[in-house]
């Protein structure tokens, strides 16, 4: 499928410039056909539950198969920081008690590992990328994103978990920002486990979060979050025995929440039917042509030099992003605030259309509080 097919299938493009990916995915028809889907089977069988179960059954697989993964190394957890929680609380801190992460990293993953004091962990925040020089034989788990969730910028993952493991330190990634638009590997990245949720460019809705588990760590501790879909046998029903399958399904809890398992197929069957590369491709070519435009009007950017070194969000500085978000929202274009700078993301339904939209909206902002006597440049102030 090319991307002006794919486009087709999301019909609020037709009205709206969908540039905040990095938050929420576009609708979809598949998302709506998905959703009354699951309401036309609870009118017709009242409690549906087998087919519930079938959605979590196909979710599960088609993220596996997503990621390269197999089916058991794959837990169904409600977002990234249950996940993040779960690994945390299977990690042994009797002799490594060192939790390394970067100051990059999406604050609500470094917080689960900050909340580990009690028990004794100690946390490093390295600058950026650089892991080296801290990784050793006193770290028990090293954390890092694939792509930062502010700046945009993909870390040298496969670097970091070559670091961790030559100590014997396992590897936690959040992919939460790439799995979606690149091709991702758990093989050829070689890490323990890996975090990603259905909400931003997975197309479907919060709710559903995945967590790889790489196999062969049974020599963990179990996890202190469990529920019955945590059990050897979930329907066994036995309020007496704590038993855990060996495999990703002991890092699971309770019930999952059934629309977002509706919501999560009908995203992750349209990502099934695209190329990766050609994703990625794609959405290069958009963030380099938006920082080429940017740069144009004197605006100020958070990029990595290297093409290569870039996610899919451009991250524009300005001194109130919430304000030109409602600015662009009010004229049909939603981009992402977040901290300080305006998020402005792609995936393989965005067009040069979009970047030429969003930028010359930019331009005319500026001019507006130009003339209004606020402030001359967002980026400098």
């Amino acid at each position: 499928m090319n991307a002006a097919e794919f486009r087709a299938r999301f019909p609020m493009l037709g009205h709206t410039t969908h540039l905040a990916t990095c938050s929420l995915g576009a609708r979809s028809e598949a998302l709506d056909d998905a959703l009354a889907g699951m309401l036309d089977a609870m009118a017709e069988q009242g409690a549906p539950w087998h087919d519930f179960e079938i959605q979590t059954g196909l979710v599960r697989q088609r993220f596996a198969d997503l990621i390269g993964a197999r089916y058991d190394q794959i837990a169904l957890v409600p977002n990234a920081s249950v996940g993040a929680y779960q690994v945390a609380s299977t990690v042994d801190l009797s002799e490594r008690r060192r939790f390394v992460t970067t100051l990059t990293e999406f604050p609500s993953i470094s917080h689960v590992w900050l909340a580990q004091w009690p028990r004794g962990a100690q946390v490093v925040h390295v600058e950026g990328s650089d892991y080296a020089d801290v990784i050793d034989e006193r770290t028990a788990l090293v954390s890092v994103p694939m792509t930062t969730y502010l700046d945009s910028t993909r870390m040298p993952v496969a670097d970091v978990v070559s670091a961790a493991h030559a100590v014997g330190a396992r590897v936690f990634v959040d992919a939460y920002q790439a799995v979606g638009v690149e091709p991702v590997d758990v093989d050829e990245i070689g890490c323990d486990f890996l975090v990603a949720g259905t909400n931003k460019y997975l197309l479907g809705l919060p709710g559903v979060a995945f967590l790889y588990v790489r196999s062969g760590q049974a020599d963990d501790l179990p996890p202190q979050l469990t529920g019955w879909f945590g059990r050897a046998d979930p329907f066994l029903f036995d309020p007496r025995k704590l038993d855990f399958p060996a495999h990703a399904r002991r890092f699971e809890t309770g019930t999952p929440p059934v629309p977002a398992l509706y919501a999560a197929n009908a995203g992750l069957g349209l990502i099934s039917e695209l190329d990766p590369h050609e994703v990625r491709a794609h959405v290069t070519d958009l963030v380099s042509r938006t920082l080429e435009l940017l740069a144009e009007q004197g605006e100020q950017v958070r990029a990595a030099r290297d093409p290569a070194g870039r996610g899919a969000h451009v991250a524009l500085l300005d001194r109130d992003p919430a304000e030109l978000a409602r600015w662009l929202a009010a004229r049909r274009i939603v981009i992402s605030p977040r901290g300080d700078v305006g998020r402005i993301s792609f995936h393989y339904y965005n067009n040069r259309d979009d970047v030429h939209a969003v930028c010359e909206e930019i331009k005319r902002y500026r001019e507006n509080q130009n003339t209004s006597g606020g402030f001359d440049h967002a980026g400098t102030g």
